[in-house]
């Protein structure tokens, strides 16, 4: 079991989380669905120890929060968010290749030298995300969409066990979010690391995302097979508003139904 949390609370000022049930086996990926203000970054929050819980326990690679050096159990996740790629302004002029090298040292910037093997893993990755053609571009001329697949990259670095991408498709326009949706299919088909990845849109949800959590109002609302979750009935007790699913080629179609007049 690589997470698993035991009726999780987390209150500041209010429940942000209450009662949170959830396992992820290694070799699983999940998505993570919920509305904005949810409580989804507050678990991610509570799994990498940068929130203590309330009530409850979180163990992680079979370590319990609290009871190990959590900074080590860190060094085992990986996490990408567009909110860390605005934490990057200060390394604007770094190039690509050195943005995923710093994933080694879990740094912002490169402030150690690498070794020769480093570079070459480097090297590797870029390439296996199709992001080898920025090996020597600076940070501040790529797009947004090269950045986020830059710091997947980055996270790879590591070699973690665990892959938190937390929204990683926002601010991307549309053909950026197709083309790292693609990087993400790949990399989850090709990695042994168990990729969790996190959103409010229901058509970011790929195929190789089995499992999916839907987390509501701080809660668990349901979790299993994704194929069982998204449906149209289900997902409108979920949204508290009718809503039709549709499955098309492999990924999820949500759309609002308008509400008849009195």
């Amino acid at each position: 079991m690589l997470i698993d949390i035991e009726n999780l609370t987390l209150t500041r000022d209010k429940n942000i989380l209450k009662d949170v049930n959830w396992q992820v086996r290694r070799g699983e990926h999940w998505a993570m669905l919920g509305m904005n203000g949810a409580g989804k970054t507050a678990l991610l929050n509570a799994i990498c120890g940068y929130e203590f819980p309330t009530k409850g326990t979180v163990r992680v690679l079979g370590e319990a929060f609290g009871k190990y050096p959590w900074q080590d159990i860190r060094k085992q996740i990986g996490w990408v968010s567009f909110s860390f790629s605005e934490m990057m302004h200060d390394q604007l002029q770094n190039i690509g290749l050195e943005v995923v090298l710093s994933g080694k040292f879990a740094s912002i910037g490169l402030h150690e030298y690498p070794a020769d093997e480093d570079f070459a893993t480097a090297r590797t990755i870029m390439q296996n995300l199709g992001v080898d053609y920025l090996e020597k571009q600076p940070y501040a001329h790529m797009s947004q969409g090269e950045k986020q697949r830059l710091l997947i990259g980055r996270a790879l670095m590591a070699e973690p066990d665990i892959l938190l991408l937390d929204e990683p498709c926002n601010g991307l326009d549309f053909f950026a979010k197709a083309q790292l949706l693609h990087t993400v299919e790949q990399l989850a088909e090709r990695q042994e690391t168990t990729i969790i990845y996190v959103t409010h849109q229901v058509d970011e949800i790929l195929p190789v995302f089995e499992k999916t959590l839907l987390i509501r109002d701080g809660e668990v609302f349901d979790a299993g097979r994704t194929d069982e979750l998204l449906t149209s009935e289900t997902l409108t007790a979920f949204c508290r508003a009718p809503v039709q699913v549709q499955h098309k080629n492999g990924r999820y179609v949500l759309e609002v139904e308008e509400e008849q007049p009195l």
